[in-house]
């Protein structure tokens, strides 16, 4: 197998715990795009947050943002393919969760919006302490959340909902499903349900970039670490999960790989890269 693209999830895959890329899955990065390899993102995150260490390096064009809800060109600077959420559906949201404790962040256009107490605070909102200099970094602060959701309900490209503790998140998952037909929800981490089009997905973006490129899902590989990534790494050709992966992530992946503190997704690209060496040489 020949693997022509590669797709990287970003937070706890391809960045360190303390979000920065390391040297060494730099230099892997680059020496994949230097072996003619598509390299791709696959993030839960939107394009206005996406790491300047990510966007800087030259031979990454394209990006799936928003769990699949857009992909672009960055190179171009354009939007090759967006779905939106519904504005019914939106407001359905709205009212399955209008009596319990939560917050939000909302995301038009590859910006994201976050309410202004949970980016005051974002762990007491069950993010990790890591997280905050992101979260505060890249949203802006909205006082009133339900209000500008309301008067953006035919603009959204996601919602995340902030939620705490599992059972409720669990809860609150299974009704959003039943009660509001056609969206997409999925969670990179514990604190957040994150809800797109029906049709969005990280899998269902790859997809549509590949088809893009001419390439077929057999010259694939991914990586990744959350249960949004696990349809990703079961649609791909090769599927890389991290150590640190959850264990619906793990189940999907073909191979798992060192943690994103040791350096993992060097360590599958370098995998990728001998392949292809003995390929050569036979």
């Amino acid at each position: 197998m020949k693997i022509k693209c590669i797709a990287l999830d970003l937070d706890r895959t391809t960045l360190a715990s303390d979000g920065h890329l390391s040297r060494e899955n730099r230099e892997a990065l680059e020496e994949a795009i230097r072996a003619g390899i598509h390299v791709a993102v696959a993030s839960g995150r939107s394009l206005d947050s996406l790491p300047e260490e990510i966007m800087d390096i030259p031979g990454i064009r394209y990006a799936i943002t928003s769990n699949g809800a857009a992909v672009y060109d960055i190179r171009k600077g354009e939007c090759l393919r967006r779905y939106r959420l519904t504005a019914d559906s939106v407001m359905e949201i709205l009212k399955h969760t209008e009596e319990q404790n939560v917050s939000f962040e909302a995301f038009i256009n590859g910006k994201p919006y976050a309410e202004e107490r949970y980016v005051t605070d974002p762990v007491r909102f069950g993010a990790m302490p890591q997280a905050i200099p992101y979260i505060q970094k890249t949203r802006t602060p909205i006082k009133d959340m339900r209000a500008f959701i309301s008067s953006h309900r035919e603009e959204l490209d996601c919602i995340d909902v902030v939620v705490k503790g599992e059972q409720f998140k669990k809860e609150l998952w299974k009704t959003l499903e039943k009660e509001v037909p056609d969206v997409y929800i999925t969670s990179s981490v514990p604190q957040l349900l994150e809800i797109s089009y029906r049709e969005s997905g990280k899998a269902s973006g790859t997809k549509f970039l590949l088809d893009h490129l001419g390439l077929e899902k057999e010259d694939l590989a991914a990586f990744g670490d959350g249960d949004n990534d696990a349809e990703l790494l079961a649609f791909a050709g090769m599927g890389f999960a991290v150590a640190n992966a959850s264990e619906a992530c793990r189940k999907a992946a073909d191979r798992i790989v060192e943690t994103n503190d040791q350096n993992g997704v060097a360590r599958g690209i370098r995998m990728i890269l001998e392949e292809h060496s003995r390929e050569i040489v036979l």
